[in-house]
Order: C-alpha cells, then structure tokens, then sequence
C-alpha cells in the first residue's frame, strides 16, 4: 500500500491546527509547560483503521519529541475496546493537538470502512469500487488515501485528470461525438469518460472511441445487455444511488465499475476516544 504525500499530510495539519489553535490554546496555558504526558487511543466500534500519518502529523507538528507506538496496523480491521496506539510527550502538546489528529483519524477510518464493507459486498466479481468527486471540502486526497486503502479506486482526483462528458457538456457541443471529438483534440492524452442514459447514446459513444462509459439510470437487465452489447471493447461503469443492498446485484452483471459517492459524502466518524494521564517521568 502506498503512504501518503508527506508534504500534503502536512498541508492539511496545518490547516487543521491553524483552525483549532489560532493564536494559541489557551486553555493548555493552564497546564505545566515541563509536563509529560502519556495517552492511549481506544475505539468503541469495529473499523477499518486509516489515516495514521495525518494523526502522527498532528502532533509533530507542535513538538517532535511526541512518540506514538502503533498498536493496529493502516488498513486492518479494529475491534470494539482495543487500544490503537500508544502516545507519549510534553502535555500541552497532546492536549493540543488531540482533537485535530483524532478528527482526521476518525474522519478517514470512516470512509475506509465504508468503502471496505462495499469492497467485501462484491467480493468474487470482477467489479472494482471507485470513489467520486462528493468529498469533503479541503480532504480530496486525504479521502480518496481512504479510499485506496480499503481496497477501493480513485475515479478522479479532480476535474484536471480525466474527462467525464454529461449531458450539458454534449448539449453545449452539439452531439456525443462532437463532444468526444473536441475533448480528444484538446486533451489527447486523457481518458474521455462519456455517461448515457439508453442504448442509443450507449453505441455512439462506442462508435466515437470514448474510454470508459459511464451507464446512468439502466436496469439491471439492461445493464446485462450492455455489457453483452459492449463485449469488453471497453469499460463500463455505473454510478448514481447505489447502495449497500444493490451493490452486489449491479456487480453480478458484470459491469467494470461502480462509482460510490456516499464513500466519502455520508461518513460518520468512528467513534475513537484518547485518555491522557500525566506522569513526572519521560517512560
């Protein structure tokens, strides 16, 4: 599994922090600046666990001599009660960045699980689950990071890394093929994604040489007879209210993909809890 861009973890703490502290947290002022702390983080629900480096993050980023001893591995499945890690350093530092690295690992243990029960609910087909644009505003990558680590893919990062033409996109250029002509000229080099809503729109954009189509509102017998019609020429996706109790009937028809947006739109946190005890000793 690939770590995240350190340099956009740490963009994103920052934020984060900036946010929480302001000018400085006043309420740690109470506390002894020379203390040490100890803390452990305990889930309350089963989860998949992700998002260790933003949490990580949290803390070095008000003081390097945090220590965390990882007791649950990035993309392993937790336990109700079971302790996650360790965490050890000045007090205020912990105090402090507490509810920031616990936001972010809650917030991406969240979309991990989710999107791991979808994974799961297809498992033995040959559908693969994508994420979409419906993130949380300033956690695109954090999330669609989630996302991958459950088992999932990342439909697009944004609007700069693939072409997805809809129906406005064909009505303002005149046609389908119109409009994957004129996407192939200025972007030769990415995939053109084209959604259509009957079978007729389905073999122009066949015929017009679109990557990837995308199947919006099609029945499950019709998604069947698309993906005989098609015969793997090329991928076809479907996207568009799909949940946990139709996710692996719409995979048995043999479709590539199903794009998910409540992966990263519906989250509920986890449910994680940090204690911090001070001691007068660095352990």
């Amino acid at each position: 599994m690939n770590r995240p861009d350190p340099e956009i973890v740490r963009d994103d703490v920052r934020r984060a922090l900036a946010e929480d502290i302001g000018s400085g947290d006043v309420t740690a002022d109470l506390l002894p600046a020379s203390e040490w702390a100890r803390a452990k983080v305990i889930t309350r629900e089963t989860a998949i666990l992700c998002g260790q480096d933003w949490f990580a993050a949290s803390f070095a980023e008000l003081d390097p001599s945090v220590e965390i001893d990882w007791m649950a591995h990035e993309g392993g499945r937790v336990l109700p009660g079971q302790v996650l890690c360790n965490v050890q350093g000045p007090v205020r530092a912990l105090v402090s960045a507490e509810r920031c690295a616990l936001n972010f690992l809650q917030t991406l243990s969240a979309t991990a699980t989710a999107t791991a029960t979808h994974v799961e609910a297809i498992r033995g087909t040959r559908t693969t689950i994508l994420d979409t644009r419906k993130t949380l505003p300033g956690l695109r990558y954090a999330q669609k990071y989630a996302v991958r680590t459950a088992g999932g893919m990342n439909h697009r990062m944004g609007l700069f890394d693939a072409i997805l033409i809809k129906e406005n996109h064909i009505a303002a250029a005149g046609s389908l093929s119109a409009a994957v002509t004129r996407a192939r000229s200025l972007h030769p080099s990415i995939m053109v994604e084209v959604e259509v809503e009957n079978f007729s729109e389905l073999r122009e954009a066949l015929a017009a040489g679109a990557d990837r189509i995308m199947l919006d509102e099609f029945e499950l017998d019709e998604l069947v007879q698309a993906v005989v019609e098609v015969d793997g020429r090329v991928p076809l996706e479907v996207s568009g209210g799909v949940g946990i109790d139709r996710v692996r009937a719409i995979a048995e028809t043999g479709v590539d993909y199903i794009s998910i947006g409540a992966l990263t739109k519906h989250v509920r946190a986890i449910d994680l809890s940090m204690r911090i005890e001070l001691v007068r000793e660095r352990a």
